[in-house]
This record gives structure tokens, sequence and C-alpha cells, in this order.
């Protein structure tokens, strides 16, 4: 059985000098033979960071290890020009096959203003048109977030101008890509759905508690899912509180593979599948 780790932080394995190069093997061992490293750094200024470890990562008890970039919601105010220049450039990465994660976070009083992170969501979107690759959505909604972020996001719904923006953006575009770390209804994952997007669920699915997000990974269309870490977030259960990493990946696929009604080997294929047919370079 093999698996795909559709988004995960690897820039983020620094506890020692061989972190990073650890965890990948556990990875390996574990089955996971493909990681989408995920190119946001602690910020623009290191976004690069993701595909510096795509293209040095090689050898036969590791993963194939793939890259995105780009500019995080929160990191908004920073998508400068010259931020935006070196992203389009990064882009340009034969190792980076995805624009992301960008999006619309109103979860967090901190945040930036919707607008700014509106026109900073909108700005990725066309790099990544313009460099015919797939893009890697967060959204996160102000819906459940401190007394603080909804009095300043007031009525905004992070979803519903996501969506909006996608419609107007992104979608005339037939590129697709990935809703990260589904946690929207099952409305809006038939949005997604409609818009060309895959659903990709993290450790959060295996959360008892989490059951609009299990609804969604039951009624969502076979070759339409993906699984992921976002490691070293996140992690699963029976791992939950821990720090994450994608050897952990399976607990996910064998929840999501017992929501569905089928074997984890099953899962396996459908999601690597899924995600090879997404990135069709990295077969």
């Amino acid at each position: 059985m093999t698996l795909v780790d559709s988004h995960a932080h690897l820039d983020f394995y620094s506890e020692t000098p061989n972190d990073c190069e650890e965890v990948l093997r556990r990875a390996h061992a574990a089955g996971v033979d493909t990681i989408l490293a995920i190119g946001i750094g602690d910020g623009p200024a290191t976004m690069h960071r993701a595909t510096e470890i795509a293209n040095g990562s090689v050898g036969k008890d590791l993963p194939a290890i793939y890259a995105s970039v780009g500019i995080h919601p929160q990191e908004a105010a920073q998508a400068t020009e010259e931020v935006l220049t070196k992203l389009a450039r990064l882009a340009t990465d034969p190792r980076c096959i995805a624009i992301g994660e960008i999006g619309l976070d109103y979860y967090h009083v901190e945040n930036p203003e919707p607008a700014i992170q509106q026109k900073a969501f909108v700005a990725q979107m066309e790099i990544a048109a313009e460099a015919r690759k797939p893009i890697l959505i967060h959204c996160r909604t102000s819906e459940l977030a401190t007394s603080e972020a909804r009095q300043k996001f007031g009525a905004a719904d992070a979803w519903y101008d996501l969506l909006a923006l996608i419609t107007e953006h992104w979608t005339p575009h037939n590129l697709g890509g990935i809703m990260h770390c589904f946690s929207g209804t099952l409305d809006q994952a038939q949005q997604s759905l409609d818009a060309g997007f895959y659903l990709s669920f993290a450790g959060n699915l295996t959360y008892p508690k989490s059951q609009s997000i299990r609804e969604a990974a039951v009624a969502a269309p076979a070759n339409r899912i993906l699984v992921e870490t976002d490691a070293p977030f996140l992690a699963p259960l029976p791992h939950r509180g821990k720090r994450n990493e994608s050897s952990l990946i399976v607990h996910t696929a064998e929840t999501l593979a017992s929501l569905r009604g089928i074997t984890p080997q099953e899962i396996a294929r459908v999601t690597t599948e899924n995600f090879h047919h997404l990135f069709p370079t990295t077969a």
C-alpha cells in the first residue's frame, strides 16, 4: 500500500540537523511514496525552502518530494510587487507543481483585513494561471473564532468570499486545485467540487466531533478525494496533540476508508491516482 501526502510543511522540521530527513525516511517506511511540500515558509521571505527540499531530497529510501509556493492569507499584507515577482520566479521551478497555500482566513484577529487578503489571493491566482499550475486553498472563517475576531470581521464570510473570487478569477482557467484540509459543510464541498477542486482530508477527519467533515468525506466522489497530514500540525488519532508527520497519514487514510466502506488499500489506490491525475508530471 502506497500513499501520497498532498500537504506537509517539511521545512518546519528543524529541531535537529537531520530532523527532516528522518521524517522522510519514516514516511517512506510507512508506505508514503510522494509528498507535496508546502512553500509558505515562515512568511514570504522563506517561501523558497520547500523547493529547496524538493530539489535536494533524493534517495531510494525517501519519498518523491514536490513543492508549492505561496503567500498564506495571514501574510497577505506582505504581498508586495517584489514578493509576487519572487513567487512567480519560484513557480517556474520544475519541482514546483502548485501555488499555495493561498486563500482567505477570517479566524485570527491579527490577520489582515478582508480586502487585503482578497487582493493577495487574486494576485496569486493570476500568477498560477500564467504558470498553468493548480492552486492549494486555505479557507478559515471567523464563525468559531474569538469574540475579538468576530468583531473585526463582522458578517464577512470567508467561504462565501472565497468561492465568489474563485468563480470570477479561477474557474475559467480550468486548472483546478485542492481544498486543503477540507473543513467546510456539504454545500461548500459541493460548490468546491463544482469549481473543479479536489477535497483533501487531514487528521481532523479522525476526530469524532468532526461530523460535517466526515459527511463531506463520505459524499465526495471517489475521483475527487485526497489525504494529507498538514504536518507538523493536526496529528490524527491516536496521536492527537503530538507533532504530526507524513508517516501518520495511514491513520487518516484508514478512517477515510472506514467511513466510505472500503479497504485502506483501495483508498490508497484511489487517492494516489487522484493526485497524479491532478499533477500528471508526478506520475
